[in-house]
């Protein structure tokens, strides 16, 4: 995402901002221990929780910047 902008207190996309910073941090911190651990299934989950969580901050991405209809303001 382009830098982020800043938004209104009132603007629910000044919260989803703060959220999606937060799961940026967990996505980079699981990735990172996917080196960390030896066990091939917790591998996995560290892995599976970073993709999980990318599709999360990826849901508040759209709603910040309304590229889904869903989140776009109705007329």
């Amino acid at each position: 995402m382009e830098a982020d902008k800043q938004f209104d207190q009132d603007d629910p996309r000044h919260h989803t901002t703060d959220m999606r910073k937060l799961l940026t941090a967990v996505i980079e911190h699981a990735r990172r221990d996917v080196g960390e651990v030896r066990d091939p299934k917790a591998q996995a989950l560290f892995e599976t929780s970073a993709e999980v969580l990318t599709g999360i901050r990826k849901a508040f991405e759209d709603y910040e910047q309304r590229n889904e209809p869903a989140w776009r303001k109705a007329s």
